[in-house]
């Protein structure tokens, strides 16, 4: 068993174990893109970043991929690494603001603003599909290939692949290919139709009311954006 501290508490774990899959089990809630359950890890969105070290002598790493040290110090919401956190949502949403996975991201972390030039890919490079394929499905009928900017996912000499099963593996794991709740033809870069809002329904009532959804979505709170509106007027 190894022994470090995860966010100021002494935890246990088997060696091996990434820090991902520690904190998963102690319920420590941290975002992820590129990871998916029962594929190797990847480490290619940098959501899943996490604080380790003490004093001056910390750094940033991927928790999906870092395996647990003994004496090891992890921290996983730190001032940094929610400030990069956020940096990364932009990032993805400045790529693809059409998938609602992003977007829903956006929301659950208060990103209001994308200060990148919006391109309006359909792929965020996360390997998902690769690994699905090659990992899952035994076929490896897709890749990655260029480097850098170029970088993109395609059959071998872009021709179709005779391995390729058209089991639909790659589309089924893909967070591109769920588009957003107003569609291919909306009107802003980030929705923010999900993000969280203090309730104010607890003032009215003994009991906390939006658990059969998200936070105002009942109509009755008033620190609902479009509430406010209706107010106004």
């Amino acid at each position: 068993m190894v022994t470090f501290k995860l966010n100021g508490l002494e935890v246990q774990t088997e060696k091996g174990t990434t820090i991902l899959e520690v904190c998963k089990f102690y319920g420590i809630d941290i975002p992820t893109l590129c990871y998916y359950e029962g594929l190797e890890p990847y480490g290619g969105c940098r959501l899943c970043l996490v604080e380790i070290g003490e004093g001056d002598r910390t750094k940033i790493v991927s928790s999906c991929t870092y395996r647990v040290e003994e004496g090891l110090t992890v921290r996983t919401n730190t001032k940094r690494v929610v400030k990069a956190r956020k940096m990364m949502i932009e990032l993805l949403l400045a790529m693809c603001p059409s998938s609602k996975t992003i977007q829903d991201l956006a929301s659950k972390f208060n990103v209001k603003r994308v200060r990148f030039q919006v391109r309006h890919e359909d792929c965020v490079l996360c390997g998902r599909c690769v690994r699905m394929c090659k990992e899952q499905m035994q076929s490896g009928a897709i890749g990655f290939v260029e480097r850098g900017y170029k970088k993109k996912i395609m059959t071998p000499f872009n021709i179709r692949s005779e391995a390729c099963r058209l089991c639909g593996g790659c589309m089924y794991v893909c967070p591109a290919c769920q588009l957003r709740c107003q569609g291919p033809d909306a009107s802003t870069d980030v929705c923010s139709g999900c993000l969280s809002l203090e309730p104010t329904c607890i003032e009215t009532h003994d009991d906390y009311l939006c658990w059969m959804g998200t936070t105002g979505d009942c109509g009755t709170c008033e620190g609902r954006p479009d509430q406010k509106e209706t107010d106004k007027r």
